[in-house]
């Protein structure tokens, strides 16, 4: 069923997601909106399934593009689907956005109609802040369950040759979905087709634990599946074993936050170094509203990077529910 589209009184930000009020960030950006002098702004919700009908990616694309007081929006679960369905919408469309085939980001500069993604570089200032610098120097492979599209963007960051011998030996990568993975192994050799990556077509979760078990000490693991936010459960059973002194990064925030549990439950006895996804969410966030609101880079980095996680988890703790 179509939504409709109401033109906004004030300049607004839009989250295309799946439960957007659950989300801390309507809380939370009414206080960055001051933090950062935006002025009279709104952030709005719209909520679609997983795999929503393009016809309705393409309405709210549509009404962004065309409402003056629409500036533009951020996209969680539906950035591939999203950018399938509207590419032809996009004026502009940034070269990573377009190598990728997906999208994070919507803005409007000067009339025109932006697509972004944002994700390898949220991903990979998020990996930068908990990584230690040895962290493969023992050339540890990393492990991702889930090959969308959060996948695709951490692969990218982790793959640049650029990076040198600061990057895995290898990649694993598990997903439900053949085609998934076939059009990541298509994104992959474009990224670097040297770099050695293992494609993993599973539909259980004793398959997963498997891929786990068979990892050695040190190994990357990081859930990108969605699973324990917007889809109940976890990537891996109750019974599985996480290698000796893995770094493992849950990359929801809220939720049930199964795989969370289940690697802390096992964090003392694996010396195992576990990773939420709050800084993820806020790189996230305020990447996107540095760009929509044509805000100067260190207007979100460093310092000020952690006085808005700061003032988030104020907001939050306050009574807001994550």
């Amino acid at each position: 069923m179509m939504t409709a589209y109401v033109p906004a009184e004030r300049p607004t930000l839009y989250f295309i997601g799946v439960t957007t009020t659950r989300s801390s960030i309507m809380k939370v950006f009414p206080a960055w909106a001051e933090l950062l002098q935006l002025g009279e702004v709104a952030i709005k919700g719209i909520d679609f399934p997983p795999g929503a009908p393009a016809e309705e990616y393409r309405e709210a694309v549509r009404f962004i593009k065309r409402d003056p007081l629409s500036l533009g929006a951020l996209v969680t679960t539906h950035k591939i689907d999203l950018f399938n369905a509207c590419r032809d919408l996009f004026d502009v469309i940034d070269p990573v956005a377009g190598l990728l085939g997906e999208t994070s980001c919507l803005a409007t500069h000067q009339g025109r109609l932006h697509c972004y993604a944002k994700d390898p570089i949220s991903s990979g200032l998020t990996l930068a802040r908990f990584l230690p610098p040895q962290a493969f120097a023992a050339r540890p492979p990393a492990l991702i369950f889930g090959a969308g599209g959060a996948c695709i963007a951490i692969s990218q960051y982790l793959m640049q040759p650029e990076r040198g011998a600061n990057r895995p030996a290898s990649l694993i990568v598990s997903d439900r979905s053949a085609s998934r993975l076939s059009e990541l192994k298509r994104l992959h050799q474009q990224f670097d087709a040297s770099f050695p990556v293992s494609y993993q077509h599973i539909d259980s979760t004793r398959q997963s634990d498997a891929l786990l078990a068979g990892l050695p000490e040190g190994a990357l693991v990081i859930n990108a599946t969605g699973m324990g936010k917007d889809l109940p459960g976890s990537p891996i059973g109750d019974e599985a074993c996480f290698p000796q002194r893995a770094i493992v990064w849950e990359l929801n925030y809220r939720g049930e936050l199964t795989f969370l549990q289940q690697a802390q439950a096992q964090q003392a006895s694996r010396q195992l170094q576990v990773e939420d996804g709050w800084d993820y969410f806020i790189h996230g966030w305020t990447q996107v509203i540095a760009e929509v609101f044509e805000l100067p880079a260190d207007a979100v980095a460093g310092d000020a990077f952690n006085a808005l996680s700061d003032c988030a988890l104020r907001v939050t703790r306050q009574g807001a529910t994550s």
